[in-house]
């Protein structure tokens, strides 16, 4: 996949192919939604911002996110200390910047729309229960199980028995976390937009799709390929 994105690609093009770019344009002040459909080059005009600068920050987003998805087949060949890092890096802290950064629009988006799309509410209640049980549950995967992991992998572990008992409970959470994006997805119809939808609106569809493709990558990770090292 290579970085396509020009001087003469639309704002608003380039955030429906790529919804995470949203947050480089709300930094730099251009609008993405209402005024959306005008070249880069017209928005950096507008706001004297420097295209060189802003397309670096667009192709770094774009890196991001085509890393994310590569094939994951190669790390059935990583040693664990590996794919644990590789989890981390590119999963743990993706998710948290992301859950942080959709915050603000789902929050948005239900107030400003849930009175007629009721529908809003139950993501917005679903989206920070996602959240909460996210957060602490890669918590405990940095300060607790991954460590435990490294141990089994050299041998020092002073409980087998336990720790393969605590990887388990993060598989069940990972059930969980499983269920609430279903529920999501049940609730918004597929991510089915309505005639109405402004743009946040669809930017808020888009972007929670997208974490939940980053979040069954991450869990394919660990529940395929480095947990069943331990608990097979």
């Amino acid at each position: 996949m290579t970085f396509t994105i020009t001087e003469n690609s639309l704002v608003k093009d380039i955030v429906n192919e790529l919804p995470k770019t949203s947050d480089v344009f709300k930094k730099n002040r251009i609008d993405f939604c209402c005024g959306g459909n005008i070249p880069l080059s017209q928005a950096v005009a507008q706001n004297e911002l420097n295209m060189e600068n802003l397309l670096e920050e667009l192709k770094i987003v774009f890196e991001t996110y085509e890393n994310a998805e590569k094939d994951v087949a190669v790390w059935t060949e990583s040693d664990s200390n590996t794919i644990i890092d590789h989890v981390i890096s590119n999963y743990h802290r993706v998710s948290e910047e992301e859950l942080s950064m959709l915050s603000p629009y789902v929050t948005k988006v239900s107030r400003v729309h849930g009175a007629n799309h009721p529908e809003l509410l139950k993501v917005n209640e679903l989206f920070y229960e996602f959240k909460k049980e996210l957060l602490e549950h890669m918590e405990k995967e940095e300060a607790i199980v991954f460590p435990l992991i490294k141990q089994m992998t050299d041998g020092t572990v002073e409980n087998r028995k336990e720790a393969i008992a605590m990887i388990a409970e993060l598989e069940k959470e990972h059930d969980h976390a499983g269920e609430i994006l279903r529920q999501i997805r049940e609730v918004t119809s597929d991510y089915e937009l309505p005639l109405d939808a402004c743009g946040t609106y669809r930017l808020v569809y888009a972007r929670l799709e997208a974490l939940e493709g980053l979040t069954f990558m991450h869990v394919h990770l660990e529940n395929n390929i480095l947990f069943p090292r331990y608990i097979a």
